[in-house]
């Protein structure tokens, strides 16, 4: 999926739908389903473009739902379609390029007036030289190779049609003697470990271009990747684990400070979430990001056991954008979705759910959540079997009403890309300044006679907001509050406190 304002885009291995969404109804308006086969799907949008990754055999040129004959054939596509979606009813394929291993997924790096520059992760077979020139299957000491890379492409948007592959970096490349199979190159780590896939493809990249970091899930490594040159992206971190099977998505918090990466082991077609399956496959790992290099500090699994029935692993998701805490809500197919909150990196924990339970209690049948995403206080999920749920969340003592309501305040920039991460910020607004009193009486974080002097300001300024009025006096009350706030250190209280302060302040410019 992705979201431009009212706009939503939902992939499928047929093509895609266009969606008209409001903050007025949870019910989105199908606009257009545009028919162009070859999965899986993925869609970004920037501008008046929509991008789709493309990796099936059956995809066509010309979108044709013929399907392609065997052997190499020049009506074939596999590689980044390219749309224009001005006229939203009527969508127009305007480029395409076509790539060795096809587009699995794909990440919008950068762009200007001028260009998009996209990563694309193909994780298929290399296609035959005779269909496209120039892919060779290799080994991984051939240094012609199509594997042991991701593409770098170029799309122009005064010509989407001139889209083309610039480079193909070695990212995976030995830092010492320049191998491009540097990393994990598959198997087990000894008994009792997982069997890990080769690393010669990343499954995902997203991007945190406030920090130029990239971060890959790239099936047998999670790496980090400086992207201050968009053009020639450089690894500067690699990790590894003996309990990943295959490293499939990549997540930052909101400051990029942090990353999540999960594990499709079982390839998120078989039950990985029975009671009997360790709770460490099939999971997330949590790093934080210390000068450059992650360090490991926890997994976490979905909670509930799941039946044999349920096809269950690490799947999609995003942030829940609420001030002073990093949540994460998350795909797990048949097992539904699971919101975590990772503030703390080492005691990530589930904090709501939702699961309707298998879809046969007789047979195994595919389906259950793809992807999560969160977007203007709702979230939108992908359901294999179902189709397209509209999910919004409930207070409880794990997440009160104010949280919720601050975090639908969140400024995402107006178009959301899965794999494209951007800060989001919150307005100086009173329902945030509660979020985060919430926050802090919920961890004993602020005395109470101070919390209750805040409390007090706040709510005096709440109706001035709301009417967008103006009372020095009660601005006065708010600074005088924020001045009441003790912060030391960088925990996330002191995180908290200082967000608080912030938020007070900038009320109080607002009525003063």
């Amino acid at each position: 999926m992705a979201f431009q304002n009212d706009l939503l885009a939902v992939g499928n291995y047929h093509g895609f739908n266009l969606y008209r969404i409001s903050e007025a109804s949870p019910e989105p308006e199908l606009i257009t389903s545009v028919v162009c086969p070859g999965g899986q799907g993925d869609v970004s949008i920037v501008g008046d473009l929509l991008l789709m990754s493309v990796e099936s055999n059956n995809g066509r040129v010309d979108c044709g739902r013929q399907g392609v004959g065997e052997g190499a054939q020049p009506d074939r596509f596999r590689g980044v379609r390219i749309f224009d979606i001005s006229d939203r009813a009527n969508p127009v394929q305007v480029g395409q390029v076509q790539t060795c291993r096809g587009s699995h997924t794909h990440s919008v790096v950068s762009a200007d007036e001028r260009r998009l520059i996209v990563y694309n992760s193909g994780t298929a077979g290399v296609r035959d030289e005779d269909e496209l020139a120039g892919c060779v299957v290799g080994f991984p000491g051939d240094e012609n190779t199509a594997l042991f890379s991701i593409d770098v492409i170029e799309i122009p948007l005064a010509d989407p049609s001139q889209a083309r592959i610039i480079d193909s970096p070695r990212v995976f490349a030995d830092d010492a003697t320049g191998a491009v199979a540097g990393l994990w190159r598959g198997g087990d780590h000894g008994a009792g470990t997982q069997t890990t896939n080769r690393t010669d493809q990343c499954h995902d990249i997203t991007l945190f271009p406030a920090r130029n970091l990239a971060g890959g899930a790239c099936s047998g490594n999670g790496i980090l990747m400086d992207i201050s040159n968009p053009m020639q992206p450089r690894r500067i971190s690699a990790v590894n684990d003996p309990r990943f099977a295959y490293w499939h998505s990549a997540t930052f918090n909101n400051d990029g400070t942090k990353v999540i990466f999960t594990d499709e082991w079982g390839g998120g077609a078989r039950p990985r979430c029975r009671v009997q399956d360790p709770t460490d496959w099939g999971a997330n790992a949590i790093y934080d990001i210390v000068d450059g290099q992650m360090v490991f500090r926890s997994y976490y699994k979905m909670p509930a056991p799941q039946t044999a029935r349920e096809n269950c692993v690490a799947h999609n998701g995003s942030l829940i954008p609420v001030p002073g805490r990093d949540l994460f809500v998350q795909a797990w197919y048949q097992g539904g979705l699971s919101i975590s909150d990772f503030t703390d990196s080492s005691n990530p924990r589930e904090i709501a759910y939702f699961d309707r339970g298998p879809l046969s209690d007789e047979h195994d049948i595919l389906g259950g959540y793809w992807s999560v995403y969160w977007y203007n206080g709702r979230i939108y999920g992908t359901e294999i079997a179902r189709g397209l749920d509209v999910l919004e969340l409930q207070p409880s003592a794990d997440l009160t009403a104010n949280e919720i309501a601050a975090a639908a305040m969140a400024d995402e920039g107006g178009t959301v890309n899965p794999q494209q991460q951007f800060p989001v910020r919150w307005p100086h607004h009173p329902v945030v300044a509660r979020a985060y009193l919430d926050q802090l009486a919920r961890d004993g974080g602020l005395a109470a006679d101070v919390m209750a002097r805040i409390t007090t300001a706040v709510d005096a300024a709440a109706p001035l907001v709301e009417a967008g009025g103006r009372d020095a006096s009660a601005a006065s009350a708010l600074r005088a509050a924020a001045g009441d706030i003790s912060v030391s250190g960088n925990d996330q209280t002191a995180r908290r406190l200082r967000g608080l302060t912030e938020t007070l302040n900038g009320i109080a410019e607002r009525i003063g």
